[in-house]
């Protein structure tokens, strides 16, 4: 018989299988150029996806992708560097200059294809005028810190940039472009995707300093200046630089979500599909979906159990201790598993799909009926924890982390949540 963690190990197989970019950049080739073919981008995906478009490309080609530390996949033509993720370091900063001459050498008959997925913000990190990386690191920890959403936190991080917004775009005109895309945000917009380095911006400097006011981050004079001058603005939808630019996206949260639903339906469960777009801080999002459950369980709604609740988006961490280790969605899962405690019948699986779940090594993590058992017998407060921020080691106590390494996509957050 089945039992219900592998339920959900075969769930999650199936949403990480349908984000893999690789798959589908063969089927989304451009037509060959009369000059040369330049690829670059940006993300945790990047590499993998640099990888898939050489072996399919049949010409010549040239480029530089940036990926994450531990992500790198190897090349013949396209040089891969990595750099850090989430707080940007040196290599990133210097992996964006490179790809920045890099595309400014593209002439007309030339084509520039740019890989962008999820993370790619970080990675890409050249500080606008007037600002140091020591300015961008500090900003982004406090953003990471603040519970900002990603398109907050990406609106602030595309004004103070020298690349994104719609900034690489603009070097690279007026050279042919094709931007294949990973989506890691709610809504899937191009925009937001890594802070839109090759796509149109429609948000404003001042946007950003709202952003920064309303979660009460303190930044630096020249970052401030830099927000409010007008011509530094990011590039809008209007300018010429994206006549004949084409963008596809490879892979949606959405696509994971069915994928595991048509899976589920093979095992004899009801999907339920939440939303591929939510948002929230991890623990209260995490109270809503046992109410859903319990809902389930007790009535038959919205679905008759055996059923299995999914959803995806991106939910925050408002940090509330120093010292806790975890990332979203471990924090998540254990607020859940506070709720649903050692109740029968439920069980639950919540990853990153990019197999890194924060900063810790793990993906996510994953619970039942024992997890509540195994917490009692060791003695542990899961509620102690959770208000620590130190749901990496709840799980590890009780041996519940999932562990995948980098999986080479990221299309956000993978939820599962079983009642049968």
């Amino acid at each position: 018989m089945t039992t219900s963690r592998e339920k959900l190990l075969a769930l999650m197989d199936a949403a990480l299988k349908a984000a893999d970019p690789g798959v589908q950049i063969p089927l989304n080739m451009p037509s060959p150029p009369k000059g040369k073919t330049i690829v670059i981008g940006a993300g945790k995906a990047s590499a993998n996806m640099a990888r898939a478009f050489e072996q399919a490309w049949k010409g010549d080609l040239e480029g530089l992708v940036v990926t994450r530390y531990g992500h790198a996949v190897p090349c013949e033509k396209i040089e891969i560097v990595e750099a850090s993720h989430p707080v940007p370091d040196a290599a990133g900063e210097e992996a964006a200059k490179r790809i920045l001459e890099i595309v400014k050498s593209a002439g007309p008959d030339d084509l520039v294809v740019c890989m962008i997925s999820g993370g790619g913000s970080a990675l890409l990190a050249l500080p606008g005028p007037g600002l140091t990386l020591d300015d961008k690191q500090s900003i982004n920890k406090a953003l990471l810190r603040s519970g900002a959403t990603i398109s907050e936190m990406n609106c602030v991080r595309k004004h103070l940039s020298a690349i994104k917004g719609g900034r690489l775009a603009k070097v690279a005109a007026p050279a042919r472009m094709v931007t294949y895309l990973v989506s890691d945000v709610p809504g899937d917009d191009p925009a937001i995707i890594a802070s839109g380095p090759t796509v149109a911006d429609p948000t404003t400097g001042q946007d950003a300093l709202d952003i920064i006011r309303h979660y009460q981050i303190d930044i630096p004079e020249a970052a401030e200046a830099l927000l409010r001058s007008a011509a530094d603005e990011t590039v809008k939808p209007d300018d010429r630089c994206f006549d004949g630019h084409e963008t596809i996206m490879l892979s949606r949260p959405q696509d994971s979500l069915e994928a595991a639903a048509s899976v589920a339906r093979d095992m004899g469960l009801n999907p339920v599909i939440l939303g591929d777009a939510i948002e929230g801080e991890s623990r209260e999002v995490a109270i809503m979906h046992a109410g859903i459950a319990h809902q389930v369980s007790n009535h038959g709604q919205p679905a008759a159990k055996p059923c299995v609740l999914l959803s995806g988006g991106e939910t925050t961490v408002t940090v509330r201790s120093k010292g806790g280790r975890g990332g979203r969605n471990s924090e998540f899962l254990l607020s859940l598993l506070i709720q649903l405690r050692d109740q029968p019948g439920f069980s639950a699986i919540a990853i990153d799909t990019d197999g890194i779940d924060g900063s810790e090594d793990n993906a996510g993590a994953i619970m039942d009926g024992t997890s509540w058992k195994k917490a009692q017998e060791l003695g542990i407060d899961l509620r102690e924890y959770l208000a620590n921020n130190d749901a990496y080691s709840a799980f590890a106590r009780i041996d519940d982390l999932i562990i995948t390494g980098p999986t080479l996509t990221n299309v956000n957050d993978f939820r599962a949540i079983l009642i049968e």
